[in-house]
């Protein structure tokens, strides 16, 4: 029988598997002259502008991005002026295009290859992004634990769940369990508001879309 530990680094393991396979198609989802993909995902749009919102409170930013990929949601942030930009994903094709895309901004830019639960990550973060990232990851909680660990006082998590329609919910789980053999899993908004609470971060905000939540949670200084 599997443990617990052994069944995590097995999906952990799928995730990374499944994201260096498919990075230069998932980052074509974020073109922004593609109206379609507007259109057919306005979620993953309305992700990022929630982030850059965020940026707006404060000065300078450092960020902190969980499973940023390609950096889509960080170059707006660094373009607005953050200070300094870590990038932490399991795929190495979404951080070459990460690398690509942030040339400009190299000295603010760190970009780490590997598990978020055990990477090395040093400081504290103004804003905390975990976009398109609780999708694929079993233990949330331990997770958001961690975010809330490496959050500044006055800090800000903004952060994406799915939630199961019936539209979308049967094609997700062919296109990713069944054929891309990586696993996904779905929320609500009273399971978001208890892992909140249990991580030690405050009541957060949330907002309803078409096939996910948007959340967003300000520790107080």
């Amino acid at each position: 029988m599997s443990t617990p530990t052994e069944t995590s680094n097995a999906g952990t393991a799928r995730v990374r598997a499944f994201f260096r396979a498919t990075a230069s198609s998932f980052d074509h989802l974020y073109e922004d002259d593609h109206a379609l993909q507007r259109r057919l995902r306005p979620g993953l749009f309305r992700r990022r502008e929630l982030a850059v919102e965020a940026g707006r409170g404060y000065e300078h930013p450092s960020v902190l991005d969980v499973g940023g990929g390609s950096g889509r949601a960080g170059e707006p942030l660094l373009e607005q002026g953050a200070s300094r930009y870590v990038d932490v994903d399991l795929s190495e094709p979404m951080l070459d295009l990460a690398d690509q895309r942030l040339g400009r901004f190299a000295d603010k830019v760190e970009l780490v290859q590997g598990d978020f639960l055990t990477v090395p990550i040093e400081g504290t973060f103004d804003i905390a992004l975990a976009l398109g990232y609780f999708d694929y990851i079993e233990d949330a909680l331990a997770h958001l634990r961690r975010i809330a660990e490496l959050l500044a006082p006055g800090g800000t998590v903004v952060a994406s769940f799915p939630r199961w329609t019936w539209s979308r919910g049967p094609i997700r789980k062919v296109r990713y369990e069944l054929i891309g053999n990586c696993p996904i899993f779905d929320y609500d908004e009273a399971g978001i508001r208890k892992l909140f609470a249990d991580a030690g971060l405050p009541e957060p905000q949330i907002t309803r879309g078409k096939s996910g939540w948007l959340v967003r949670a300000a520790v107080t200084a």
